[in-house]
């Protein structure tokens, strides 16, 4: 496979990265799922944890949770890492999943007046965060018949991207947008009466400051901009693991909000209530959430601002 646009040591680099992620893939595919996620798991609480990233996981949870203890943040923090082993190992399994058949793996609630089926033909956004297994709403929204398309960011490595691409078009949407070029496309879905799935927890330079524990985040605006220019309903998605590679998804509506009718209070102000919601989910059950996001500004990123 040649990649256009990327140089030749690019090449060499990105290659034998792909190479021992696919070794990997491989092994937790030929070992079966179940095998596979709790592998995952002894490799997150193991290996994972000592990487650079957990001094992210722990100055998150110190900022978030200064009330708790050192031990219940360590407690929080080795979940996530032995999550976040779990979900790696999935995605060579993601056929596996459906919540339909003899032995569903996804399992829903719908707090929603109407049932999903209902949705069927409509505009919709589901809004989330990485919780759990993050693949596990795309997939659940598929399998019921919510056609569209997943907002992603692609790994940087371009033979990893589309081996994942493949993996989640089985059993979740096809459809891949990748966040930082997909506006137009957004719309599109939205206009022709499809679905939208996205993570909404991660941090945009180039987004907006709302609150989120107690500090300013950047954070993306399209969800509250496309709702408010096209009328899109928002519904919101909270994920867990309940017990090995099983998930219970909460389905639950969008935030009540009426429009003032001054386009950009109204945009910041929904995404103010969008971020509030997954904050909730957060508190609710932090050790299903990925902690190691910079998700607050850093000194640098306040220094360029000022610039």
């Amino acid at each position: 496979m040649t990649e256009p646009g990327l140089s030749f040591g690019q090449k060499l680099r990105y290659g034998a990265e792909a190479a021992a992620f696919f070794v990997l893939m491989a092994m937790f595919r030929v070992i079966g799922l179940e095998a596979a996620t709790a592998l995952g798991g002894f490799i997150g609480r193991n290996i994972f944890v000592h990487l650079p990233p957990d001094r992210t996981a722990r100055r998150n949870l110190l900022a978030a949770f200064p009330e708790k203890s050192d031990a219940e943040r360590g407690t929080i923090r080795m979940a996530m890492w032995d999550n976040l082993g779990r979900v790696v190992a999935e995605y060579p399994h993601l056929e596996k999943f459906s919540p339909f058949g003899d032995d569903p793996r996804i399992t829903l609630t719908a707090l929603t007046a109407d049932p999903p089926e209902s949705y069927k033909g409509q505009a919709l956004m589901f809004l989330s965060g990485h919780f759990a297994n993050w693949e596990m709403l795309p997939i659940l929204g598929e399998q019921y018949g919510l056609h569209g398309a997943t907002v992603v960011r692609p790994p940087n490595n371009p033979y990893i991207a589309a081996w994942i691409a493949r993996q989640r078009a089985i059993n979740g949407p096809s459809s891949l947008l990748a966040k930082h070029s997909a506006a137009r496309r957004m719309m599109t879905q939205l206009r022709g009466g499809k679905a939208l799935y996205m993570l909404v927890d991660q941090k945009l330079r180039e987004g907006i400051a709302v609150p989120f524990f107690g500090r300013d985040a950047m954070t993306t605006p399209a969800p509250a901009a496309l709702a408010l220019k096209l009328g899109t309903r928002i519904l919101l998605a909270a994920n867990q693991r309940t017990s090995g590679a099983r998930f219970h998804v909460t389905v639950m509506p969008g935030p009540d909000f009426a429009p003032s009718g001054d386009e950009a209070r109204d945009v910041h102000a929904l995404t103010v209530a969008i971020t509030a919601r997954i904050e909730e989910m957060v508190r609710a059950d932090p050790s299903q959430w990925l902690w190691i996001h910079n998700r607050w500004p850093t000194a640098r990123d306040i220094a360029l601002t000022r610039v």
